[in-house]
């Protein structure tokens, strides 16, 4: 079930007024300009070093082709130099069916690309081909990556050696949830990159603990940009864009939609080194996130839960077919033999929040043992660290640190 190593299959700048809007788009490749003028290709080598580099723009046209699969368009990439197939797609016409043919002959393609990157100049979104520097390595070496990824706040290129993917379910427990935020803050305090899918649940409060950090965090939508789901989320994608990157691999529109999560999961085991289960279901989708990891040759981890909880019988399976087992970053960074980047932790002054440990839900009785407060000022005490968020309170009167 855990894989060794990186995946082993072969496989910037802003966008311009609208004067030169394609500029960086054209810049690198060939195919046909604004003007729909043919150019010659360029053929500069790609990052994988085995192919000519293709413009952005081109991939953006190839991204936009209706009808085409996302297994086509990795095998049309696959057969040379793509502004010649753009621009004399016929010989292909065995992987492009007659919408994508007309598109293309007609120009209609090129000009839904351009038109698209100028709605996303307009609303700050990057479009980043899958042969600019900052596009993420490790998901350039999956099985048919994304041609371009829209992006809000910044890549950084050569992260996904430090890049975790943590996730699990919507319904998460409460322990579940304190435990994935405790998780994504460790991670990120020793300089992890915390890659999840901003659904409610798991992956919102592994996301926050990365921001309470002050660490980076990725979070890959299964909707467009413009098209943020769940709503309830968009403060915390705000906040994720100053430390981080909020990404998508869908158009400018695209809604929220039943089949985009499947490739959203692919992208996400993709972009990272290994994947975290932190509490799933015996059909959440967390699993198929695991499920991509190991089509990609990347290790999968889990945390273990109670064998009575519905909400750890996904995650309880992965570790009974062989998954790392996860009782903390420590055991997340010893695994990639990543070590910790960074102090330790200083001590904690409130005696209250020091006798709880992160992940640990105590209640009343033990945390006054613990830390001796008389139990009026104790109650008191717990109620402002809960609203000041140091604190979550549990079912069953527990309490845990965050």
């Amino acid at each position: 079930m855990v894989a060794a190593g990186p995946g082993q299959r072969k496989d910037a700048r802003p966008l311009a007024t609208a004067g030169n809007a394609f500029s960086h788009l054209v810049a690198r490749g060939g195919g046909r300009g604004p003007e729909g003028a043919r150019r010659s290709p360029r053929l500069e080598t790609s990052p994988n070093g085995q192919r000519p580099m293709d413009s952005t723009l081109d991939l953006l046209t190839l991204a936009l082709v209706p009808g085409l699969a996302p297994r086509a368009a990795g095998e049309l990439l696959g057969r040379g130099p793509l502004a010649e197939a753009l621009a004399r797609p016929a010989p292909h016409a065995d992987l492009l069916g007659p919408p994508a043919l007309e598109a293309l002959r007609s120009g209609s393609a090129r000009r839904h690309a351009e038109g698209e990157a100028r709605r996303a100049e307009a609303l700050g979104v990057r479009i980043v081909g899958r042969d600019e520097p900052d596009y993420p390595a490790w998901l350039r070496r999956t099985y048919g990556p994304p041609p371009v990824l829209w992006v809000r706040g910044r890549l950084v290129a050569g992260e996904g050696e430090r890049a975790v993917a943590v996730v699990g379910s919507r319904a998460a427990t409460g322990l579940g949830l304190a435990f994935a935020r405790a998780l994504g803050r460790d991670l990120a305090a020793a300089g992890v990159v915390v890659v999840s899918g901003l659904a409610r649940g798991v992956d919102a409060a592994a996301h926050q603990g990365a921001l309470d950090a002050r660490g980076r965090t990725v979070a890959v939508l299964g909707s467009a940009l413009d098209r943020l789901y769940p709503d309830e989320n968009g403060p915390l994608a705000r906040a994720i864009e100053e430390q981080g990157a909020v990404v998508s691999e869908f158009p400018l529109g695209t809604g929220p939609w039943k089949g985009n999560f499947p490739r959203r999961n692919r992208l996400i085991a993709g972009w990272a080194r290994a994947t975290v289960v932190v509490e799933a279901g015996a059909r959440s989708g967390a699993l198929s996130t695991a499920r991509a990891a190991l089509d990609e040759g990347r290790d999968v981890m889990a945390v273990p839960g109670h064998p009575s909880q519905p909400a750890a019988e996904g995650a309880n399976a992965l570790l009974r077919d062989g998954a790392a087992l996860v009782r903390g970053a420590g055991d997340v960074l010893g695994e990639l033999g990543l070590s910790p980047a960074g102090p330790p932790e200083a001590t904690v002054a409130d005696e209250v929040l020091a006798s709880l440990a992160r992940g640990v839900p105590a209640g009343v009785d033990e945390i006054q043992a613990r830390c001796g407060v008389a139990l009026p000022t104790l109650l008191a005490r717990l109620a402002r660290l809960e609203i000041e968020r140091a604190v979550l309170r549990l079912p069953g009167g527990l309490f845990v640190r965050s």
